[in-house]
């Protein structure tokens, strides 16, 4: 009789350190194949922190720094030294020059007022909060009785800190999560004791979809809170109406929906009209309807560096929310608050999405074709945001996980991050090898393109060069 749980296969586990076989071991059950075992960068990053030391558990406080972590590897291969000869596509941020057509020019200089001089209110200065919400009611609410003031608006230092004060009022509460998802939900799920993480798996063959139903089978289970990113991250997938609008819905008066909007502008599925993805659209009572919305300067007005974000909310949400900043975070930067408000009228952010649509959508075109024409398998091309969930099955042996393909690409000045990271293990309930991300790595064409086409040669290199040698006669 099979084992219904897949280990009867298992035969001997793998020393962490030194790649030796040992003993059988717990929890994984799957065989590790001799490149994953055995190579410099695997055992590097298990060595790198006690959770795969003593046991086949993930370090969740490690697992949230995947980009840190991809820095610090490149650093040894002289990244820091010039970066300027190295193809970065692992950072999670677009090109920052006012070098985009249709594109509005970012502040170059900012006037600092008397009164920014003093503390800043922990849920942002009133006229931005005004304009937050006056820009989702042009936007997403046109013709609704409810509307968002600025009392349904906190402004936070950043998305991680506005992910960091949700965490802090949540209740007691099964917190449902997708993977893969945004490495730093595993920061804010696992430093929290107030509830409890519940991963949700998605499936490559199914588009990486989160279905109404499975919305409903977790709140059936008793999950009471569901956090995601929409648009997706790492996949670039979206969940839009009308299916968006049935998982609220099923949320409504049942569960809270945190929604991390932060690459609402980066849609390419309505023609690069210049619409963005948002559930504000879905709400019926702003002040009734338990839903968070994240989103920010950051991305899709592409100013990671000023540290401005919002969240949208039901009042009495966000008045907690704007409270518990006051012994976390302290709140925003109040000058960048001030100059941020002229970039929020309606009609400018129209205008510079739909330059920002185009511009991206023309990379992502880029970047699709070369890596086809490398021989990847794309199943998926990314409807929104800028990265491509690359598969790496196809690829010879030792570049067919995200591990060594990262070490291969760091050798020709490229830097990639591996899939692990998006595999949020807060629990540290899975080992490497049995991630369902680790043949995966996460591609940005977020760059500018000459930078995008450099790492695209690099990455080709690496094809080739692999290809070479496992066709090699003497290769074993």
């Amino acid at each position: 009789m099979s084992n219904p749980l897949g280990f009867g296969n298992r035969k001997f586990s793998i020393n962490r350190n030194t790649g030796v076989p040992r003993p059988a071991r717990r929890f994984s059950n799957t065989e590790p194949g001799i490149n994953e075992a055995s190579s410099k960068v695997h055992r590097q990053f298990r060595a790198a922190h006690e959770g795969h030391l003593p046991h086949a558990g993930l370090d969740a406080t490690r697992a949230s720094t995947g980009v840190v972590w991809c820095t610090e590897r490149a650093a040894e291969h002289g990244f820091l030294d010039e970066p300027d000869k190295w193809a970065n596509l692992g950072q999670g941020a677009p090109e920052v020059e006012d070098d985009i057509e249709g594109c509005f020019p970012r502040p170059k200089t900012i006037d600092i007022s008397l009164g920014s001089r003093e503390y800043g209110p922990t849920a942002g200065i009133k006229p931005l909060r005004e304009a937050v919400a006056n820009l989702y009611n042009a936007m997403h609410r046109q013709g609704k009785t409810s509307q968002y003031t600025w009392e349904n608006v906190a402004i936070v230092p950043g998305g991680r800190a506005g992910l960091i004060r949700i965490a802090a009022v949540l209740n007691n509460a099964y917190v449902g999560f997708f993977i893969p998802d945004y490495t730093a939900y595993n920061e804010m799920l696992s430093l929290f004791k107030n509830f409890a993480a519940i991963p949700v798996p998605l499936s490559e063959e199914d588009g990486y979809h989160i279905h109404p139903d499975k919305i409903a089978e977790e709140i059936a289970r008793g999950t009471s809170v569901i956090i995601t990113s929409n648009p997706r991250n790492p996949t670039g997938l979206v969940v839009a109406n009308p299916e968006l609008a049935e998982i609220q819905d099923i949320c409504r008066e049942r569960a809270t929906l945190v929604s991390d909007e932060f690459y609402s502008g980066y849609n390419y599925t309505s023609n690069c009209d210049g619409t963005s993805i948002s559930a504000a659209e879905n709400v019926i009572d702003v002040d009734e309807d338990d839903v968070l919305i994240i989103d920010g300067l950051t991305k899709r007005f592409r100013l990671p560096g000023w540290r401005v974000a919002w969240i949208l909310g039901p009042k009495e949400f966000i008045k907690a929310i704007g409270s518990c900043g006051s012994y976390l975070d302290g709140g925003t930067n109040v000058p960048f608050q001030e100059a941020a408000i002229p970039m929020l009228e309606p009609s400018l952010v129209k205008k510079e999405m739909q330059a920002l649509q185009q511009h991206f959508k023309e990379k992502r075109d880029y970047v699709v074709e070369r890596l086809r024409g490398m021989g990847f398998t794309i199943r998926h091309v990314p409807d929104s945001t800028f990265y491509i969930w690359l598969n790496l099955e196809g690829l010879p042996g030792p570049i067919s996980d995200g591990l060594n393909f990262f070490q291969a690409c760091l050798e020709e000045k490229v830097i990639v991050v591996p899939g692990i990271f998006f595999d949020l293990n807060p629990a540290r309930r899975r080992d490497l090898f049995d991630s369902p991300c680790h043949h995966f790595v996460r591609f940005s064409y977020g760059p500018k393109m000459d930078v995008l086409k450099m790492g695209c040669d690099g990455i080709e290199r690496v094809v080739n060069k692999f290809k070479k040698l496992v066709s090699h006669p003497n290769y074993k």
